[in-house]
């Protein structure tokens, strides 16, 4: 599970005194723990799935932050979210690239009975398990219904 290898690379990252790792993951499993204790299910793991989301979530965060910082000038702490993104989407699946995920959108529109787009983009979004950005599954999905 995604979770306990967090843990143990949080371990590791102590043990190398790698500062920016350990920081970055202790961060994440921060917001591991708020989202059981707002589900009520503190004692419970994480399912991968929703750890992906987290992840993915913080991930996108980082990189906003970053694309702030550099706007702004200060390219030492662009550069620095742009290191904390980098360790976590280490946990994530590998993107699909435009052609995979064309190929996706075109067959859950095939398959889809009507073309409501909410559904169709919850429909590839599931099918790609975090492995595609929600906006730019929106986009596609919408260029191809129109």
């Amino acid at each position: 599970m995604i979770e306990q290898q967090i843990e143990q690379d949080i371990k590791t990252a102590m043990l190398a005194r790698d500062t920016l790792r350990l920081e970055t993951l202790r961060g994440l499993k921060s917001v591991f723990l708020y989202a059981k204790v707002a589900s009520g299910e503190r004692g419970k793991p994480l399912s991968d799935e929703q750890a992906m989301a987290f992840i993915s979530k913080e991930a996108k965060k980082r990189q906003e932050s970053a694309d702030l910082y550099l706007s702004g000038g200060d390219k030492d702490r662009a550069d620095k979210e742009l290191s904390e993104k980098a360790i976590l989407e280490a946990y994530l699946p590998e993107k699909l690239t435009s052609e995979e995920l064309a190929k996706i959108v075109d067959e859950v529109i095939a398959a889809s009975e009507d073309n409501n787009l909410g559904a169709i983009i919850g429909q590839v979004k599931s099918r790609t398990s975090g492995a595609a950005d929600g906006a730019e599954i929106a986009k596609l999905v919408k260029e191809k219904l129109t």
